[in-house]
This record gives structure tokens, sequence and C-alpha cells, in this order.
């Protein structure tokens, strides 16, 4: 029933729903004064997050499609690094007092590209503008092939916790296919260092139908990774998307398996991960069972934001950096995605916001039913919609697709409460499109269902 499944709806484009609604609805109506006086409703009582993104590499990886760009200098870092204390600084200021934080998470482009003392003075800084909780989770996202030891000992310094390490493949003919040369030993080296450093919470990612991939090459991949013990795996499908993306260019299509092929690699993955002693988390990662996430998942706290599965119960994340994305009780900002544009704010002493998403009703409402969806493979649409004090018949969207999930075999229902079947977790996303009110009126391109 897989297979068909995967034929019959794996060609579907489809948010991965990180977000509801998604970026594509931010518009411009949203700006720094709706964000600054979001800011200044936020009170110390509850812990907020903070995502700072970082949008530099050393190369471009033909597969990514972040906010990123190459750079073989440190000075523009340098000077991006200053902006990002600066709107740190601004942040903080608007909002009035010491907000307590209890998540920080450094993404990228390769964070760690920062040499270490820069590194270690913008999370100075973010401990002087903010009360960083003495048990936060401090993440940071690194590309094994240039972390040096003096960058994992200053990571150790500044109280990182948890790092989280690109890997996607270590077949040689898949790795030429996407420009990004990584070998098993400068992994282990990577690993080696961070543990050295103190930081023992690691997790790899993980990617499934690039160019030339195969079923027994992601787990010849798996095989090796498993060696490491990581905490945690995350395991995407390669989304490619050349006209959003114009270095996917490069990829040759006729080289990228089709959705058959893609769910194998899927299926496989997972299995040797289960098999591993993993605990399958939502549909597209994996964590030992002592894990916080794995934890979250058993005691129904799993929740979703832009990196995906989290355990981090904060209703406010603050988005630090060009194109980084915040959400707030009130809706989502983002800052300027070009990094001259962003500095140039900034250093106005501005805010950098330059579009977002206010919530209304329904969206809270739709929200709340994806959410679960997404993080238990299930949803009683009952008890949501009391919440809400909204009828539960309103909920679906788009029927058709619904009650042909339903003929199909991959959702079941029972009175209003709606699950996905055993096998069928794949097509979570094709459930939760169900009850997405802003999808039809979409011309956003998103990655394939499978």
């Amino acid at each position: 029933m897989r297979s068909d499944l995967a034929r019959r709806y794996g060609q579907d484009r489809l948010p991965r729903y990180t977000s509801y609604p998604t970026a594509p609805h931010f518009n411009p109506t949203i700006r720094g004064v709706d964000y600054r006086r979001w800011l200044k409703s936020i009170t110390p009582r509850h812990p907020a997050s903070i995502y700072l993104h970082v949008p530099f590499c050393r190369s471009m990886c033909w597969y990514c499609g972040c906010h990123t760009s190459v750079t073989k200098r440190d000075d523009p870092i340098a000077v991006y690094a200053s902006g990002l204390r600066t709107e740190a600084h601004l942040v903080a200021d608007t909002i009035g007092h010491r907000q307590p934080i209890s998540h920080i998470h450094f993404g990228g482009g390769t964070p760690t590209i920062m040499t270490p003392e820069t590194f270690a003075d913008l999370v100075g800084a973010l401990r002087y503008s903010y009360f960083v909780l003495p048990d936060a989770e401090i993440a940071v996202e690194i590309d094994p092939r240039t972390l040096t030891e003096p960058m994992s000992e200053a990571l150790g310094f500044s109280g990182v916790n948890r790092a989280s390490l690109g890997v996607q493949s270590f077949d040689p003919a898949v790795q030429c296919a996407i420009n990004r040369l990584q070998s098993f030993d400068q992994t282990t080296r990577c690993i080696e260092l961070l543990r050295r450093a103190g930081i023992g919470k690691l997790n790899f990612d993980l990617l499934y139908g690039l160019p030339l991939q195969t079923v027994d090459s992601c787990l010849d991949t798996v095989a090796k990774c498993i060696e490491l013990r990581p905490d945690r795996f995350s395991v995407f499908g390669y989304a490619h998307v050349p006209s959003f993306k114009k270095h996917q260019r490069k990829i040759d299509e006729d080289a990228l398996p089709d959705s058959i092929e893609r769910h194998l690699q899927s299926d496989a993955i997972a299995d040797a991960l289960v098999d591993a002693g993993y605990v399958r988390i939502g549909f597209d990662h994996f964590a030992l069972p002592h894990d916080n996430l794995a934890i979250a998942r058993r005691e129904g706290r799993l929740r979703r934001n832009f990196q995906g599965y989290t355990d981090d119960v904060a209703d406010t994340l603050i988005g630090i950096g060009a194109s980084s994305i915040g959400r707030m009780p009130q809706g989502f900002v983002q800052n300027a995605v070009a990094t001259r544009d962003y500095l140039a704010r900034v250093a106005d002493d501005r805010l950098a916001t330059i579009k977002g998403y206010a919530f209304t009703e329904d969206d809270r409402f739709r929200a709340d039913i994806i959410e679960r969806v997404m993080c238990d493979m299930a949803v009683d649409l009952s008890r949501i919609a009391r919440s809400h004090n909204r009828d539960p018949g309103t909920a679906v969207i788009d029927r058709a697709r619904f009650l042909s999930l339903i003929a199909d075999g991959a959702v079941t229902i029972k009175d209003d409460r709606i699950s996905m079947s055993d096998g069928a977790e794949f097509l979570v996303r094709s459930l939760a499109s169900t009850f997405d009110a802003h999808l039809a009126r979409s011309s956003a391109t998103h990655s394939r269902a499978v």
C-alpha cells in the first residue's frame, strides 16, 4: 500500500508546516511599528526563545534552500556579527525589561564561520541584554568540514550545549553531485572536538532524494552515522526548486530519484534508525529514548517551529539577523532578507522588520489543528474546536483530498478523531493541507509531499 500511496500523492507540492500560515503569506502591511508594539507587550512571566541567522558559508552546496551566500573573507562576517549585537540590544530595549530566555538557536548558513572571539562576544551580548536561564538550551548548526579546535572550545566556553551537524550523505558520488565533499573522518573529528568541549547533545541532518542517491547509499550513510551515536536525526527530503534557488540548476535533474524511489529511501532510513534504537518523532525526526524530544513526544508536548520538531514551549520567538522570522502571540515578523538592507536598518537604530502576518481567530484554530496533526499524527477536532468556540464541521477546507485520503486507507476517522493510518505517516503533510485555508490561493512553490 505504501508504494501505491506514494505514487498517488507523492508529486503534490505542499508546505512542511513549520508554521501556519506559511511564510509565502507574509505581507508588507506588517512593519517595524507593529513589531515594536508587539515587543512592548511581552511580559517576563513566560520565557521566550531567540533564533539568530548567520547567512554565510565558505562554499555553496547545490542542494541548499537557505538564505546564505559565500564569502572567503572574515571582514563581512565581523561586520554582520556587529549588526546582530546591535539588533539584539535594540529588541531588548524595545521590550523594556531583561526578558528570560529558554532557548537560543544559531542557524545559517554556517554560524561557526565566525571567529571564536566574535562568537563568544555575541553570546556575551545576548547574556547582557537578556536573562538567559541557567538551564537554557543553546544550539548551533555546524559544517563539520570547517570546525576548528579553537572554535569548538569557544562554543563550550559560551555555554553551547547542543550542536546540529550537516551530514546529508557519505556517498562520494552523491557528494560530487551536490558540491559537498565531506568524509566520515572529518565528521568523526568534529564530533570528538565537540564532546571534548563538553557539548554532548548532538543532532545529525540527513537528506534523501539527492542526485544519484540510492537506498543502498542511504543505508550505508545511516550505518556510519549510527557509529557516532548522535542523540537526534533530522531526515529531510531534498526540495528541488531551481526557480527559487538558482544554484540548484547545477544539479542534474535527470539524476534525481522519482517519488517512489524517494519514498523507498525515506522508509529505509527510518527503519534503520528505529532498528538502532531511535524513536520516530513526527514524520522526519528521530531521537534516542532519553532525549528531550522523545520525552516530549511521549508526554504529548511536542511542538513544531521553523527548525522542525521541538520541545520548546515558548510562545514568543525573537528572530535576529537577515531574513530571520520571529513569532509573537499576535503574529509573525520577518527581517529584511538582503544582508546590506538588514545592516543599514539596524545601523540606523530601526527594527529590521519588512513583512509579517497578524493572526486571525481562524488562523489560530487551524494552526492548532495542523500542529497536532504534524506532531501526533492525529487530532481530536472536537477538543480543539471547543477551545476555539468553533464547529468542528468547519475545519476541513479541501474536502476532496480529505475524503480521498480516507478512501485510500491513509487516514482513519472515528467520531471527530482523525488519525494517520499505520504505514501512511509519510503523508501527514497531505492531511495537514486539508485544513489549510490559505493553500488554494498560494502561488508559492513547495517541496514534494514524498
